[in-house]
Order: C-alpha cells, then structure tokens, then sequence
C-alpha cells in the first residue's frame, strides 16, 4: 500500500495541480461552469497528496528524488 501513495508528483505539478483544483471548485461554486467544475476535487486532492493513483497504475513518477533500495 504505502507503494500506491508514494510521492510521484513533481512539486511544481502540484502547485498547478491545487491552483487548477481550487479554480474549478470556485468556478462551480460561482455558477461559471456548472456542477462538473467540483471534479476540481481530484487535482486538488492528488496534488495536496503528492500522489497520482493513475501514476502508480501505469508505472509514472514525476519527481525529481528517487528512493534507492527496496
């Protein structure tokens, strides 16, 4: 488990990540975009995590440190 929420995320993606996250949850609150703008919640949510589940799925990493060992 701790091997799907390992940190796989560049830093600077994750900054973007919670900026795009936090300006679709206020688009949606705001009426601009409708209801579908709270799907801002899984950027937000990985990018506050440092971990993309699709990464882990696929074998993707990001970030810059690597663990070395088992």
């Amino acid at each position: 488990m701790s091997r799907f929420l390992s940190v796989n995320e560049h830093p600077v993606e994750r900054v973007v990540r919670v900026a795009a996250g936090l300006a679709l949850i206020g688009l949606a609150f705001a009426g601009t975009i409708g209801p579908w703008g709270y799907l801002g919640l899984v950027p937000l949510l990985t990018g506050l995590v440092g971990s993309c589940p699709l990464y882990s799925v696929l074998g993707i990493s990001t970030c810059p440190i690597r663990k070395t060992g088992a």
